[in-house]
């Protein structure tokens, strides 16, 4: 089977690698590698992010399309606007501006005769995705009595190294009643004997976990949120942030938990350890089995689209933008340049990976959370009426399109897609950490969220807020994550990059340096995810090992270089479809958590 994909791979690399830089034919590798995933890109896509509909406005005062832009222009009686954008429609119906609008059933008539529901395009629409990481992380909230408010200073403790002693003064078994081997036959219940404790300390597993969520969602996810939820989102994104804690405590614990350790002392963990080895104590072996290998697959491939091809595509997208190089060559080069700094970094495996996120991460909070916080402190004046923006708007959804219901799912919306509560993927670099007793980890990761979505993505949020008090553009007037400022439209990043070079100008070169950081950092991280999926599928070997390590190292160039159309759909939905084997093996699992939580805190009472 491994030779089988590396001869696929190569053939497809090297077969276009003549062109594909340049992207002189329409047939380069990007659009082979889109062709063929387009299949499993519809497939996957539509059952991941198969949409729900739970209601929208049906009160249209207006329409009127506009002919020399193709955008249909929806005026809803409560004063929002909403835009379709008519040139995705066929020839006929967006190039003919005669059109008539039946208010009691909302149908538009064009010239032609061809008709559009409206409601169809009204209607709040929300992913299953989003309902099974929502229900799953008010599940955890409640069943742990809101462990992620009650124990947040707990966590910080631990990651301050107060409890440290605690580890190397253990005595007892501590990682489960039962005694189990890895597959190479340690035992890692005598880990303390053996001097098996992990790879990396607390702060350092935090940090490579975070270098991954931390990213373009930050900068770019929440100022669409915004812009199409209006204010009232941040409220939404912060309470899914503080939910979506308790979901990464059970996890990172489980990650901890049933995790396997070689003889030389190499972690593997992550979901799909406790999902074979925690379903096969509760008699359901073949299901763990089959959810790990479907979950290993779709790390995999989150691993080389999202977190490594999309990742590089838009830094080299900025870099190119601030330098004003011209294209071709160039993408290839930075491409290169950047796939040279993750190798040096990921052929030392995680003890690397984590020594360069705590440097990595810090620095970029130092850039971006301080020029944020810079912004708030100059505009103090308007954080007050902000803040009432926030609390009204998350409430009545004033002038948004799905008023309250599509405020309320905005919010959730990106909270959820920027901190992976609920993915698993953290639980794979968590697994790592130096300590045994799984619940100290559990309770490390629930910090991710709260810096990732309550502190970062709210200091966007707020500083976005406080721009658009200039009315520089309408919340609600987005069309393809397109916002409309001074007449032309721009994306998330320009539009964040807009509100911080209003309060300090020249922002847009720091910005794309942390685009930069943000990418390479992210890269990092999901190499490392990617990795314990491939070794899942292919084995521990060292072949293995440096088999994914250079396909990760060209899909790096390749991502610079390539646009990536259905390439960046499907990761998309393979990263999201491990949400679903991971929250049904979280929910089972819960009671081994709740087991652990009990003991860990025993020891604390006798500690103090």
């Amino acid at each position: 089977m491994m030779k089988q994909l590396l001869l696929i791979i190569a053939l497809l690399f090297f077969g276009a690698s003549h062109n594909v830089f340049a992207q002189e034919t329409p047939k380069g590798l990007d659009a082979r590698i889109n062709d063929a995933v387009k299949p499993a890109t519809k497939v996957i896509s539509n059952i991941v992010f198969y949409p729900v509909t739970i209601g929208g406005h049906k009160d249209v005062k207006g329409v009127h399309l506009d002919p020399n832009s193709s955008l249909l222009n929806i005026e809803l009686d409560n004063g929002a606007v909403h835009i379709i954008d008519l040139s995705k429609k066929d020839e006929a119906i967006r190039t003919n501006p005669n059109i008539s609008l039946d208010n009691s059933t909302n149908i538009l008539t064009m010239g032609d005769g061809s008709t559009m529901n409206l409601n169809d395009n009204l209607d709040t629409k929300v992913p299953i995705v989003l309902f099974v990481l929502i229900l799953g992380a008010l599940f955890f909230t409640i069943s742990f009595g809101f462990v992620n408010i009650r124990k947040l200073g707990l966590s910080i403790d631990i990651v301050r190294g107060k409890y440290d002693d605690i580890d190397s003064h253990a005595t007892d078994p501590i990682v489960g009643d039962e005694v189990w081997h890895t597959d190479e036959g340690d035992n890692p219940d005598t880990e303390r004997v053996e001097g098996h404790h992990g790879e990396v300390s607390h702060f350092q597993a935090l940090t490579a976990a975070l270098s991954a969520t931390v990213g373009l969602g930050n900068i770019a996810g929440v100022a669409i949120a915004i812009a199409i939820g209006g204010p009232g989102a941040t409220l939404w994104m912060i309470l899914a942030g503080f939910i979506g804690m308790s979901t990464k405590f059970v996890e990172c614990t489980l990650g901890v938990k049933y995790r396997e350790i070689e003889a030389d002392g190499t972690v593997h963990g992550g979901p799909m350890y406790y999902l074979k080895k925690g379903f096969a104590e509760k008699g359901f072996g073949g299901i763990g089995k089959a959810f790990a290998v479907f979950y290993a697959l779709m790390v995999v491939g989150g691993s080389f689209g999202g977190g490594n091809m999309f990742q590089a595509n838009q830094a080299t997208a900025q870099f190119i933008s601030l330098t004003g190089i011209e294209a071709g060559y160039a993408k290839a080069a930075f491409g290169l340049f950047m796939a040279v700094l993750v190798g040096i970094v990921i052929i030392g495996g995680i003890r690397r990976i984590g020594s360069v996120a705590e440097k990595i991460v810090p620095l970029m909070a130092i850039l971006y959370v301080g020029a944020g916080l810079i912004i708030l402190a100059l505009n103090y004046h308007l954080i007050p009426s902000s803040f009432a923006q926030i609390w009204d708007g998350a409430f009545t959804g004033q002038g948004i399109v799905g008023g309250f219901v599509g405020v309320l799912i905005q919010g959730f919306r990106r909270a959820a897609f920027s901190n992976e509560a609920g993915v698993g993927s953290a639980a794979i670099a968590h697994a790592a950490v130096k300590t045994k007793y799984p619940v100290s980890e559990g309770l490390v990761a629930m910090i991710g969220p709260f810096v990732d979505t309550v502190i970062i993505c709210t200091i966007t949020a707020l500083v976005i807020v406080i721009y658009n008090t200039g009315g520089h553009f309408d919340y609600g007037n987005v069309v393809d994550g397109e916002v409309l400022i001074q007449g032309a439209r721009v994306g998330g990043v320009d539009l964040t990059s807009a509100a911080f070079d209003s309060a300090i100008p020249g922002f847009s070169y720091l910005l794309t340096i942390a685009v930069i950081l943000f990418a390479f950092s992210t890269m990092l991280s999901w190499s490392y995810y990617g990795l314990q999926g491939w070794k899942v599928l292919f084995g521990r070997s060292k072949m293995a090992d440096t088999t994914y390590k250079v396909l990760f190292l060209l899909f790096v160039i390749i991502g610079s270089s390539a646009s990536l159309g259905a390439v960046t759909d499907f990761s998309d939905a393979m990263i999201f479809a491990m949400i679903f084997p991971n929250m049904i093996g979280l929910v089972l699992l819960a009671p081994v958590v709740r087991k652990e939580f009990h003991r860990f805190l025993d020891v604390i009472r006798v500690k103090k």
